[in-house]
C-alpha cells in the first residue's frame, strides 16, 4: 500500500472540522507504553530463569522463540476480536483481559515444574515461561495492531486515519528504547526484585492508559454501543502473498537469532548482548515503516549487497579484535533485517487487512526463530543456520530483468575459481608431494587470513553482480563453503550439539607429546587436550597442569591430606581425574550431558576410564541446583570451572553461591575460582564478593611458558578463598599467590550482576 499524501490544511479533518489532536495523542502513547513493557520484560524474565540451566545462551533463543509465539497468540487475539463490530465491546473485553492477566503478577518464575531435566530442558523452559508470564504478556503484544485498528476505525475520514501503520513505528521506537534502556540503566541500578515490582507498576499504569482513552474517545463521540465508521473493503491478501509476507518476516528473526549466539557464546548469556540484536531489530521495523524512511531500500541494498558477503568471510573464523566483528556482524545484521522489512512495509495492505498482515508477520517471526532456535540444533550438528541464512537472506533482494551480458558470465565464472581455491590450497597442504612441505610451512599456519584475502575477489565480483539476486546467492553460499572448510581447525574426529552448545573432539599432532594429542572444544574455548601416547596420556593439560593454579592448588591440599573429598564444577575432558588418588573422593557438577558422555568414552578420552585411581561421580544438572543438596563441611576442595565456551554462568560468581561454596568446605578447605576471561573483567566482582563475605582469599595470574609444547599449559587466573586463615596457610607463603586489592566494584548477588561494566572494565585495560 503506498502512502497517502497529507491533505494541504493538515490541522482540519476532510470534512473541514478542527483536527482532534488529543485522540492520536493518547493512541500513541498507549501503544509506545505497552510495546515498552512488553519488550523490557524479556531480558528481565529470561534473566530470572537463567541460573535453572546454567547461563547457557540457548536459553535467550529458546525464551525468544516463546515469546515470538505469545506475540503470535495476542496478535492472533487482536485480529479475532475485529469480529465484534462494536468499538465498546472491543475495549471491553480487552480490559478484562487485562485484568485477569494482572492476577500473574508480580512477576516470578513458576516453580510448579520442578527443577529442569538437562537431557531435555526445552519443553521444561517454555513450558516454565508459558506458566509465569505468558497471560500478561501475549494481551500486551495485543495493543499494538489493536489499537491500530480501532485508530483507523475512530480516525476515519482523516489523513492519519489512512495510514495508521505510522504507529508501528511508534511501537517499535518504545520497544527500541526500553531495550536500550535494560542493560545501560535498569540492569545496572536495579536489583531483579526492584525491577519486577516496576514492571508491575508500569502494567497497572498502562491499563489506566487504556480505560482514560476509551473514556476520553467515548466521551467525544467517537465510540458508542453501534459499530464504528467501516473500513472500505480491500481484496483479500492472496496465498502467494501470504507465503511471501511470512518468508520475509522469518528471514530477520533467524538471523536476530543466530547472531546473538554467535556473539553471546563467547563472552556471557547476558542481557546486554541480547538486547542489541533485538533493538536494532526493532529498530528496522521503525525506519522501514515511516512515512520517508530514513535510509530508502535502493541505498539499503547496495550496503546490504556488500556487508552480506564480507561477513560471510569472517563468520568461520575467530580472527580480528572482538570490537571490530561485534560491529561487522551487528551492522551486516540491521542492513539486512532493515531490507527484509522495507520489502515487507512496501507489501503492506490497506487498513482493513492490516490485523491480519500484523498476524502474518508475526507467524513469520515464530518460523524464523522456531529454526534458529528449535529445530537448527536438530538438524545439523554444528551452527551451520547463521551462515545459512546470511547466504538466503539475499533470495529477499529484487531480481533484475535486464538481459544477462556476456562480462557478468566471466565475473560470475572468476567468482567460482576464487571461491575454489582455498579449498585447493588446503589439498596442497594435506598431500605427500615432494613440494608440499614448503607451502604448509610457509602458507598454512595463517590459512584463514591468506583465506580471507583470497575471497576479496570474489566478494567484490559479488558486490557488482548485486541485482542479478541468483548470481548474488550463487556466490555468497561458495564463500560460505569456502570458509567453513578452511575453519575446520583440529581435523574433527567428533562433533555433536546439545542445548547446551556444539562439542568437538579435535585431533592434532604433536611430537613432543608423543604424536596424537585429542582435544575437546566448545566454541572457539579448549575444555581439554589429552596425549595418546602412554607416557603423556595422564598427565594433566592446559588449564589443570601442574604449573597452574588449578594443579598448584590441587597438590598443595594433596600434600596436606592423605585424602582429599574434591569436587568440580565443569567436567570438560575430565583432566581433574588425572590428579584422583586412591585415597580421594572426587564428583564432577556438569550441566550437559553430552560432556559426561565424551570424557567417559575411551575413544576420546581416558582420564576418567584410565586415569583415576578409583571411582569418579558426576552429578548432572545446574552446579548451583546440585550443589545444594550435598552436605555442608564435607569438602577439602572445590574447582568452579564452568565455561561455555568462553562464557560466563555469573550466577555461579554471585555472594550467595560463593557463600555457598564456602559452607560446603571443611574448615581448612578451599575453593578455587577459574577466572579467565578473554573479554570481560569478572576478577573484581569475585574479589568484591569475596571481600564482602570477610573470607580470607589470594589471586594468582599465572602466564604459560613458550618452551613447552602447545597443549601443555594454558596462561590462568584464579582466585582462591577459605572459611579459614589455616586453609589458605602454604599458599600465603607461596609468591606466586597475593592478596587483591580492595575494590569499589559492587560485588554480583542473585538479585544483581552488572556484566556491561565487566565488558567495560576489561576494555579499559
Amino acid at each position: 500500500m503506498s502512502d497517502t499524501a497529507l491533505p494541504q490544511d493538515a490541522d482540519l479533518a476532510e470534512d473541514g472540522a478542527p483536527r482532534d489532536r488529543l485522540i492520536p495523542a493518547l493512541f500513541a502513547l498507549a501503544i509506545f507504553t505497552s510495546a515498552a513493557l512488553v519488550f523490557v520484560v524479556q531480558p528481565m524474565v529470561t534473566k530470572l530463569v537463567l541460573p535453572m540451566l546454567g547461563g547457557s545462551p540457548a536459553v535467550w533463543n529458546t525464551a525468544m522463540v516463546f515469546f515470538q509465539t505469545a506475540l503470535l497468540a495476542g496478535y492472533g487475539y487482536a485480529h479475532g476480536l475485529q469480529r465484534l463490530s462494536s468499538m465498546r465491546a472491543q475495549m471491553a473485553v480487552h480490559l478484562v483481559l487485562l485484568l485477569l492477566a494482572a492476577l500473574f503478577l508480580p512477576l516470578r518464575i513458576s516453580g510448579l515444574l520442578g527443577d529442569p531435566d538437562p537431557a531435555a530442558p526445552i519443553g521444561w523452559l517454555l513450558l516454565t515461561l508459558a506458566l509465569s508470564v505468558g497471560a500478561p504478556f501475549a494481551v500486551l503484544s495485543a495493543t499494538a495492531p489493536l489499537l491500530q485498528a480501532w485508530f483507523a476505525r475512530v480516525r476515519a475520514g482523516h489523513a492519519d486515519g489512512r495510514n495508521p501503520y505510522v504507529l508501528y513505528a511508534a511501537s517499535n521506537l518504545g520497544s527500541f528504547l526500553a531495550l536500550l534502556a535494560y542493560p545501560l540503566l535498569i540492569e545496572p541500578l536495579a536489583t531483579l526484585s526492584g525491577q519486577r515490582a516496576g514492571w508491575s507498576g508500569g502494567y497497572a499504569a498502562f491499563m489506566l492508559m487504556v480505560v482514560a482513552l476509551a473514556a476520553v474517545a467515548w466521551r467525544r463521540g467517537h465510540i458508542g454501543a453501534s459499530a464504528a465508521a467501516a473500513l472500505p473493503v480491500s481484496p483479500p491478501i492472496a496465498w502467494r502473498e501470504k507465503a511471501v509476507l511470512v518468508l520475509l518476516a522469518a528471514a530477520p528473526s533467524s538471523l536476530m537469532l543466530g547472531v546473538t549466539t554467535h556473539l553471546s557464546t563467547d563472552v556471557a548469556s547476558a542481557p546486554f548482548l541480547w538486547v542489541v540484536p533485538l533493538a536494532l531489530y526493532l529498530l528496522t521495523f521503525v525506519i522501514a515503516f515511516q512515512n520517508r524512511p530514513l535510509i530508502p531500500l535502493p541505498i539499503t541494498l547496495v550496503i546490504a549487497g556488500a556487508l552480506g558477503l564480507v561477513c560471510l568471510a569472517f563468520t568461520a573464523f575467530r580472527t580480528g579484535a572482538w570490537p571490530m566483528m561485534f560491529g561487522l556482524h551487528l551492522a551486516t545484521f540491521f542492513v539486512l533485517a532493515l531490507m527484509c522489512h522495507q520489502r515487507l512495509a512496501a507489501r503492506r495492505p490497506a487498513p482493513d487487512r492490516l490485523t491480519e498482515f500484523y498476524l502474518l508477520m508475526s507467524l513469520g517471526g515464530v518460523v524464523g526463530g522456531a529454526f534458529t532456535a528449535l529445530l537448527a540444533p536438530v538438524i545439523f550438528d554444528m551452527v551451520w543456520e547463521y551462515p545459512l541464512m546470511l547466504v538466503l537472506v539475499g533470495l529477499a533482494r529484487p531480481i533484475s530483468r535486464a538481459p544477462i551480458r556476456n562480462r557478468e558470465v566471466y565475473l560470475f565464472v572468476g567468482a567460482v575459481l576464487i571461491c575454489a581455491t582455498p579449498p585447493m590450497l588446503s589439498a596442497v597442504f594435506q598431500a605427500d608431494w615432494d613440494f608440499a612441505w614448503w607451502f604448509s610451512k610457509n602458507v598454512s599456519a595463517d590459512m584463514p587470513r591468506l583465506t580471507q584475502l583470497v575471497l576479496t575477489g570474489a566478494i567484490v565480483i559479488g558486490f557488482l553482480l548485486r541485482d542479478r539476486m541468483p548470481a548474488y546467492v550463487a556466490i555468497a553460499a561458495m564463500i560460505a563453503l569456502s570458509t567453513q572448510y578452511i575453519a575446520r581447525g583440529y581435523e574433527a574426529a567428533f562433533t555433536d550439539r546439545s542445548f547446551f552448545g556444539v562439542m568437538k573432539v579435535g585431533v592434532t599432532q604433536d611430537p613432543r607429546l608423543g604424536g596424537e594429542v585429542h582435544v575437546l572444544m566448545h566454541g572457539t574455548t579448549l575444555h581439554g587436550a589429552q596425549p595418546r601416547a602412554p607416557a603423556f596420556a595422564c598427565m594433566p593439560t592446559l588449564y589443570y597442569a601442574p604449573s597452574t593454579p588449578i594443579g598448584q592448588t590441587t597438590q598443595t591440599l594433596q600434600r596436606r591430606s592423605p585424602g582429599l573429598n574434591i569436587g568440580v564444577v565443569g567436567q570438560g575432558s575430565g583432566a581433574m581425574a588425572g590428579y584422583k588418588r586412591a585415597s580421594d573422593t572426587m564428583t564432577f557438577f556438569e550441566i550437559d550431558p553430552m560432556v559426561d558422555r565424551l570424557s567417559r568414552d575411551p575413544q576420546w578420552f581416558t582420564f576418567i576410564s584410565d586415569c583415576a585411581d578409583g571411582p569418579i561421580r558426576t552429578v548432572l544438572g545446574d552446579a548451583r541446583l546440585t550443589m545444594g543438596r550435598e552436605s555442608a563441611g564435607t569438602y577439602d576442595l572445590l574447582i568452579i570451572d564452568a565455561f561455555s565456551s568462553d562464557a560466563v554462568p555469573t550466577h555461579l560468581l554471585t555472594v550467595e553461591a560463593i557463600d555457598g561454596y564456602l559452607k560446603l568446605l571443611k574448615p581448612d578447605g578451599v575453593v578455587l575460582l577459574h577466572l579467565s576471561n578473554r573479554n570481560l573483567d569478572i576478577t573484581l566482582p569475585a574479589a568484591a564478593a569475596a571481600q564482602a563475605l570477610a573470607a580470607p582469599n589470594l589471586h594468582q595470574l599465572y602466564a604459560e611458558r613458550d618452551d613447552l609444547p602447545v597443549m601443555t599449559e594454558a596462561s590462568t587466573e584464579a582466585l582462591i578463598l577459605s572459611p579459614t586463615e589455616a586453609g589458605l596457610a602454604e599458599f600465603r607463603r607461596d609468591p606466586l599467590w597475593g592478596t587483591p586489592a580492595d575494590t569499589e566494584v559492587k560485588p554480583w548477588t542473585d538479585d544483581y550482576v552488572n556484566l556491561f561494566g565487566s565488558l567495560w572494565r576489561h576494555f579499559r585495560r
